[in-house]
């Protein structure tokens, strides 16, 4: 799949495995990578939920954004890219012509003061 990044800063932290592993912890870091492999080794996000790490669509405040597990309560947060996305005439979404993702980073969204992805 495509990958592309909401901001240049997360892009640069993510393809730089040192500086993702200062940022974000060791075992944070080779799960980040992990999921990275999964998402760009697949060929549409239907294969991912297939897939280890729990890879579903958001609800609610949330809603139009995926997430996949990477270690306790921290999820790798993504959308559909490009957008908008592809959708069956049941309105659901068309996970076999996603294509591409974009990452928005990484959210304990459990946590109620947690808004936004880092």
């Amino acid at each position: 799949m495509n990958l592309a990044f909401l901001t240049e800063k997360l892009r640069k932290e993510f393809e730089d495995a040192r500086a993702l592993q200062r940022n974000r912890g060791q075992e944070q870091a080779e799960k980040i990578r992990t999921r990275m492999a999964q998402i760009d080794a697949a060929e549409h996000w239907a294969e991912l939920k297939l897939l280890p790490g729990h890879h579903h669509e958001l609800t609610a405040d949330k809603s139009g954004l995926f997430a996949c597990d990477l270690n306790g309560n921290y999820r790798l947060i993504y959308e559909p890219w490009p957008q908008p996305p592809p959708r069956r005439e049941d309105g659901g979404l068309d996970g076999e012509s996603v294509t591409g993702v974009r990452i928005h980073g990484v959210l304990d969204y459990h946590e109620s003061k947690n808004k936004k992805p880092r």
